[in-house]
Formats: structure tokens, C-alpha cells, sequence
């Protein structure tokens, strides 16, 4: 890899509107999409708003997932950030658009960390 990660910023449309209000949905279905994709979970943490939508963020060993839905849009917007080459980030926005039952996903991926010579980690 000539990265240090990939970063996928998924426009998901055309979703469950009950399933994007849900907050206990929405973060279970979002663990899932970090371990469908290989990922080791370590913390979670979501927000319901008033009068609807939610935010959270899944902080996996190799980044994190984050989401911000817009039910009365059918409308979800996800990041899906892993470094290193065991976690596919694809595998997590394709898990995600299918549990919301997506009508059309678009999405683009971002390389971070590239460097233009050969990278010397410190050891800290």
C-alpha cells in the first residue's frame, strides 16, 4: 500500500427512514459493519436529535466509522477511515447500505498518508 489509509466518504440515499431514526439500530448495524469488514471495535458512541437523526462514531483498532442520517431525507452520510491492509472499508459501506435498505450509493475514496519516499516510523 502506498498509504497509510483509505478513506471512504459514502453518500447512502433512498434508506429506511424508521431504520435511520433508530439510534439502537443504527449503531448495532454500525458494529456489524466494522466486524463485517474485519475490524476490531473499541469504543462507541451515538446521539439521537430531536425531532430526528442521529450521529455516532464506531473508534475501531485501525480508525473509525462515523454516520450522520437524515430520516425525513432517507439520507445517510457515512465515513468509513481504516489503516493498514487487514480492514476493507468497501465491505463496511456495502454492509451499511444494505442494512438500510438503499435504494443508490455513491461514495469516494481518499488516500491518507501517502508519502512520496519510504516512510522511517520512530519508535515512540
Amino acid at each position: 500500500m502506498n498509504a497509510l489509509g483509505r478513506h471512504i466518504l459514502a453518500e447512502i440515499y433512498g434508506c429506511d427512514a424508521a431504520i435511520l431514526n433508530n439510534r439502537n439500530l443504527i449503531e448495532k448495524i454500525m458494529v456489524e459493519s466494522a466486524l463485517e469488514a474485519g475490524a476490531e471495535v473499541r469504543e462507541v458512541a451515538f446521539h439521537k436529535f430531536s425531532p430526528q437523526g442521529v450521529s455516532g462514531v464506531v473508534v475501531i483498532s485501525e480508525s473509525h466509522l462515523t454516520i450522520h442520517t437524515w430520516p425525513e431525507l432517507g439520507y445517510a452520510a457515512v465515513d468509513v477511515f481504516t489503516c493498514g491492509e487487514k480492514v476493507n472499508p468497501w465491505d463496511a459501506c456495502n454492509y451499511l447500505t444494505e442494512r438500510f435498505k438503499a435504494k443508490h450509493m455513491t461514495a469516494t475514496e481518499v488516500k491518507r498518508g501517502v508519502f512520496e519516499e519510504p516512510v522511517k516510523v520512530a519508535n515512540l
